[in-house]
């Protein structure tokens, strides 16, 4: 079994314990009443997405997602919720040097002792949903759950479902797929993104995500015979019949999107194994971006991720993680 099939299983005991988790670290996370930003880079901005799009529609107050780097320093926010696993990522540190002691700053990452945890006010510490392998799995959606207890939206039938989605066979004919189209709605259309994420990174997949209803608008003219467009969370009306007429295969998001998110990343780690492709080891990633001088416009020596769990080797000019 590979690290990452090993981790995704572990998610629904992960969950469980987030959950619980949550308040205990109620003072860390966000009020009611404030104004929120929520930022990360690649995973980890997907899950910020997904959080804003929650903590908003829920009427706890304004809520924005963003990349760390894309970061609107313009404006002005009660706090900064900032996503990191390794604890490490440049960007990240980066935003957070130039917003402490301006901003109320809270990082949840799965590392303790790492330079994040130096540059917030307050830290939430996933210690158990640490990974080794450098596709990101559990940390992200354990770091969404305790987002999701925390604004109580998160229920006991998410982690049945996730154990559903880890038990019952992938949907028939998607081995079969040379595309795929991931779609969202509201609060799941981070989630597509992370999807359509974890089929690159794992699978070299060619894959899409777009608003559901923004589907039509365009992107449905690629859908064909041996593609696949799959739904997480509740589809447009006549939307499912409009790919099926195209010829193409729809997956209808049957179990709590969250969960549903647990379906593809098996079908990632099946496909990648079906290629040949070792899914612990994405090319051209490893676990956490930090860049040298050398790496590009604004960029600035990083602090050195250490060794850390993953396998393979150490830290490199350029890494890659959320």
């Amino acid at each position: 079994m590979t690290y990452v099939e090993d981790e995704l299983s572990s998610q629904p005991e992960c969950w469980t314990r987030a959950a619980a988790e949550a308040a205990a670290h109620k003072r860390a996370l966000p009020e009611a009443g404030e104004r929120v930003a929520i930022v990360g880079c690649g995973t980890s901005l997907f899950m910020a997405q997904s959080a804003a799009t929650l903590r908003e529609r829920s009427g706890q107050g304004e809520t924005d997602a963003f990349a760390a780097s894309e970061f609107p320093h313009g404006r002005r926010y009660d706090r900064v919720v900032a996503l990191t696993r390794s604890g490490t990522t440049t960007e990240v540190l980066d935003l957070l040097g130039r917003l402490r002691g301006r901003t109320r700053i809270t990082a949840i990452t799965a590392a303790p002792r790492t330079p994040v945890t130096e540059s917030a006010d307050d830290v939430v510490v996933l210690g158990f949903a640490d990974e080794r392998s450098v596709v990101q799995t559990r940390f992200a959606t354990s770091a969404l759950t305790l987002l999701r207890a925390h604004l109580g939206l998160h229920t006991d039938a998410v982690a049945a479902d996730a154990r559903t989605a880890l038990g019952a066979p992938l949907p028939e004919g998607l081995a079969d797929c040379t595309q795929f189209t991931f779609l969202g709605r509201g609060w799941t259309v981070g989630l597509a993104h992370e999807a359509g994420l974890k089929m690159r990174e794992a699978a070299r997949a060619w894959t899409e995500a777009y608003p559901a209803m923004e589907y039509r608008h365009g992107p449905i003219s690629i859908t064909a015979r041996g593609t696949a467009t799959w739904m997480l969370g509740e589809a447009p009306e006549g939307l499912a019949r409009q790919v099926r007429d195209t010829g193409g295969l729809w997956v209808a998001g049957e179990l709590d999107p969250l969960a549903e998110l647990v379906r593809v990343q098996r079908l990632a780690v099946a496909l990648a194994t079906a290629r040949g492709l070792d899914p612990d080891r994405p090319r051209h990633l490893t676990r956490s971006v930090v860049l040298t001088p050398n790496a590009g416009p604004g960029a600035r020596p990083g602090p050195s991720a250490g060794p850390g769990p993953g396998p393979g080797p150490g830290p490199g000019p350029e890494q890659r993680s959320r």
